[in-house]
This record gives structure tokens, C-alpha cells and sequence, in this order.
């Protein structure tokens, strides 16, 4: 699989990270007003990082890579045939 850089994905990453910013920035308010207030603080943020995570993974366009490899562990032998 070659690499191509697409921006439509580009795009949809910088706003999937620009969301995961959002949450772990404000993190309390977040924690306060749609979950379960102090107890789930560390869970918001944890939240907030593995989003902004993945928008820089889908940004630079690896989640394809990331996905074919996932692909060729599970069904290596359907695929390869």
C-alpha cells in the first residue's frame, strides 16, 4: 500500500483533534455538565487525549495503513489469495 496524502482527510483530522483539544482543555466543565462531575475528571481528559490522538493519526492519513494492517492480521489469507 503507497502512501497519498489526501487534504479532505487532512481537514477531517484537524477537526477530530481540534474537538479532542476542546475536551481535554475544559476537561471540568465537560466532566460537570455531561457526565458524572469530579469522579470522571480523569476519564474526560483521557477521552480528550486519545481523541486528539486519533485526529493526528487520521490527519497525516495513517489510519489506512493502520487499518490494512489490522485487515492483514484477521484475514491474511482471504485478502493475500
Amino acid at each position: 500500500m503507497d502512501f497519498t496524502f489526501s487534504i479532505w482527510w487532512f481537514l477531517a483530522g484537524v477537526a477530530i483533534f481540534a474537538i479532542g483539544l476542546v475536551i481535554t482543555r475544559f476537561y471540568k466543565q465537560v466532566a460537570d455538565n455531561l457526565v458524572f462531575g469530579v469522579a470522571s475528571y480523569n476519564k474526560v481528559k483521557l477521552v480528550g487525549v486519545i481523541t486528539s490522538v486519533a485526529g493526528l493519526v487520521i490527519m497525516f492519513n495513517l489510519h489506512t495503513l493502520i487499518l490494512d494492517l489490522v485487515a492483514n492480521v484477521f484475514f491474511g489469507a482471504v485478502i493475500n489469495n
